[in-house]
């Protein structure tokens, strides 16, 4: 799986967020830190939508299944 990322010059450094991924933003004084936030903040989207996930199926019957996405 490959997300297409945007980092914006702003007077305070650089905001950033994955456009593929809603709630997946941050900002750094540096590119280099705005980077190193940018995979902190992913990871804590798929973390708590998985937690999300988990707490509403609680007591469901489901299939879980990995799936793999190509790049469009």
């Amino acid at each position: 799986m490959e997300l297409t990322v945007v980092f914006k010059k702003v007077p305070e450094g650089y905001i950033a967020w994955v456009e593929d991924l809603p709630g997946a933003n941050t900002q750094g004084k540096t590119l280099a830190e705005a980077r190193e936030n940018l995979q902190e903040a992913i990871r804590l989207v798929f973390e708590a939508n998985r937690e999300l996930a988990q707490k509403d199926l609680k007591d469901a019957e489901v299939i879980r299944e990995s799936v793999s996405l190509t790049a469009l």
